[in-house]
This record gives C-alpha cells, sequence and structure tokens, in this order.
C-alpha cells in the first residue's frame, strides 16, 4: 500500500511540472526579429481558436510578437452565424488579442459544412487583404490533415498556399506559412499525460546537455564526438513547441466557455482529454 508521503511527494511533482509553461522554438521571420514578428491565425470556425490553439496564442502573448486573428466562417451550420460571431470576439477578449486585430468572414462559398471543401482561391482572395494591409509576415493554420479530418480544416492551408504563390507571381513580400502539426488519434486524447511526458522528454535533455558539458570541460572526452542522442533531440526541437501551464490552460477553457452554443457535454469530454489544450507543435511549410 502506498504511504500518503509518497503520494504527497508524488503529487507534488506533477503539479510543479504542470504548473508553468514550456517554449521551444520560434516562429521564424524573414523581414523582422522573431519575437516581432506579424502573425495571423486563420481558421475555420469560431471556437477553432482555443479547441486547437490556445497553447500558441497565450505563449505568443508573452513574446513582443503582434498576433492577429481571422475566421474565415461564422459557424452558420445550425443558424447561429450571429450568435457564434458574438462569442468569437469574447473568446478572443479572454485570449488576448484585441477587437482591431481580429476579423470573422461570412462568404456564401466559405460556410461552416462537415461535407464541404473550400476553393483554395477563395480562401485565397478573402485572406490576402488581411495580409497586404496588415503587413503579416507569419501565417498560422491546420495543416493538411486538419487535426480533426474536418474538410474546412483541411481546406486551409491550400487556401493560404495559394494566396502566397499568387504573391510570389506578383513579386510582393510573401509571408511564411506554418501548419500546426496533427497527431496520431491515439495521441490526440492523452490529457495531462502529453505536457507531462514533453515536459519529462525535454528536462532530460536539458540534463543531458548539462552532463556532456560538464564532461567535455573536464578533458574527459573529445568535443568532436558524434552526436549525442540530446545534440539529435535538440535538432528535430528546431520546431516551434509550445506547451501550456495550469493557468494558461484554464484560460483556455474560460476562452471555449465563451462558445456557449457550442458547449455541449461531449465539448467537456474535449476540454478534458485533449492534447491540443495543453501543447501545439508546427511545422513550416517550404513554398519554394
Amino acid at each position: 500500500m502506498l504511504r500518503p508521503t509518497f503520494i504527497i511527494i508524488v503529487l507534488s511533482l506533477l503539479t510543479v511540472l504542470l504548473s508553468s509553461p514550456l517554449e521551444l522554438g520560434n516562429f521564424n521571420s524573414d523581414s523582422r526579429k522573431a519575437q516581432q514578428a506579424r502573425i495571423l491565425l486563420v481558421t475555420a470556425h469560431p471556437d477553432d481558436e482555443c479547441l486547437f490553439f490556445g497553447p500558441t496564442i497565450l505563449a505568443l502573448e508573452t513574446t513582443d510578437a503582434i498576433v492577429f486573428a481571422l475566421s474565415l466562417s461564422v459557424g452558420n451550420s445550425y443558424g447561429l452565424g450571429s450568435t457564434r460571431t458574438t462569442e468569437f470576439h469574447k473568446s478572443y477578449e479572454v485570449l488576448g488579442v484585441p477587437a482591431e486585430r481580429r476579423w470573422i468572414v461570412d462568404h456564401p462559398s466559405l460556410q461552416d459544412n462537415i461535407t464541404a471543401t473550400w476553393d483554395p482561391k477563395i480562401i485565397g482572395q478573402e485572406i490576402i487583404p488581411y495580409i497586404t494591409s496588415n503587413n503579416i509576415d507569419i501565417v498560422l493554420t491546420f495543416d493538411y490533415a486538419g487535426i480533426s479530418s474536418h474538410p474546412n480544416h483541411i481546406s486551409l492551408p491550400y487556401g493560404v498556399a495559394h494566396l502566397i504563390q499568387t504573391l510570389y507571381a506578383l513579386g510582393k513580400p510573401t509571408p511564411r506559412l506554418y501548419t500546426l502539426t496533427t497527431v496520431p488519434l491515439f495521441a490526440k486524447y492523452t490529457s495531462i499525460l502529453s505536457p507531462l511526458s514533453t515536459k519529462l522528454d525535454v528536462s532530460m535533455i536539458k540534463v543531458s546537455a548539462w552532463l556532456r558539458a560538464l564532461v567535455s570541460k573536464s578533458g574527459i572526452i573529445d568535443e568532436s564526438i558524434s552526436l549525442s542522442r540530446q545534440e539529435t533531440v535538440s535538432d528535430a526541437r528546431t520546431n516551434p513547441l509550445f506547451v501550456s501551464g495550469i493557468p494558461e490552460y484554464m484560460r483556455a477553457l474560460l476562452a471555449m466557455r465563451k462558445h456557449e452554443s457550442q458547449f455541449v457535454w461531449f465539448r467537456w469530454l474535449y476540454v478534458v482529454f485533449s492534447r491540443y489544450m495543453w501543447i501545439n507543435e508546427w511545422l513550416e511549410v517550404q513554398m519554394r
């Protein structure tokens, strides 16, 4: 039988690991320092911002990055477009994106529909004014699997890629494109196990790096030795990774609560078990 002292120690360690956020890598910008980037988050529906992108939005708030947000539909699949538009703005108030830097589009060809694939050309046409008028140099959106396989989500990276190609053909500045990595189904609903395992992994890497540096300085091993696990993993970690702490998770949950029309019973299951409430991993799409 486990002793109460042991249980308290374990729970204390877990709380410490979960309490603070973790950031690795950053969004590179051609024209500005990474911390000063002008970043546009493009989503498909109101509530995507807190269901999938909360860790990133809240992490960027602590930097000098200027974050903009654009939803390409009002989420009118059940005739609740007006309600969901209001909820969209309330949610972003919680997440810290001001009214003058967030917009929502209601285009007849970009309607919330779980069976519809959106036209990349129309997506590009709708996004491009926001890119050019706000000097956006980084665009964040879903990847080609769409996290949940929703066709509206999947359409977005194709649309952003189309607009980047259009701008390039016109000889105009083009933003970088980063997409949120879709993980396998078994990893999507691991709840606090995801941030715990990630933070433990990173901690081990840092300890390994410290030990290696210590041993290297002592002259026991040659610094020219082949790559260690630490160095290999560090290379793999150059892509942006944001892990929320408990305060950030609670804030994303509060933002989701602003979407009252969407907060049905299965949303509770999602916010409790979803990895994306805790972790965002990004990959840059090389356009040329």
